[in-house]
């Protein structure tokens, strides 16, 4: 099994949990902008943080499994993950949270 189809599947899981939390109302134009910006900045520090470690020799990948596209030299399967896991956990925190106007929360009186 090569990395792209590790990240097929990791990116699968991720966007079908989306997918039930959009489908269910559960995702707002908040959600989105937070989601979009969350990637980017994940995505830049990635790129950051993967070449000065890989740079610096604290890890290697087997060339086989690789596509052969880098950014510097952090391969470009790398920046799956970040995705995967912006798309996952704000899809699963949502899905779990209870909806506006349903809390539990007693009122003040």
């Amino acid at each position: 099994m090569n990395f792209w189809e590790l990240n097929f599947v990791f990116l699968g899981v991720s966007a079908a949990i989306l997918l039930v939390a959009v489908l269910t109302g559960r995702v707002r134009g908040r959600q989105v902008s937070a989601i979009v910006v969350s990637t980017l900045v994940l995505w830049v520090l990635t790129a950051i943080f993967d070449n000065l470690m890989i740079a610096s020799g604290l890890f290697d990948y087997g060339g086989h499994a690789l596509s052969g596209v880098f950014i510097g030299l952090a391969p470009l399967e790398d920046f799956a993950y970040p995705l995967g896991a912006i798309l996952l956990l704000p899809a699963i925190w949502l899905l779990l949270t209870p909806r506006s106007g349903t809390d539990s929360t007693p009122e003040a009186s």
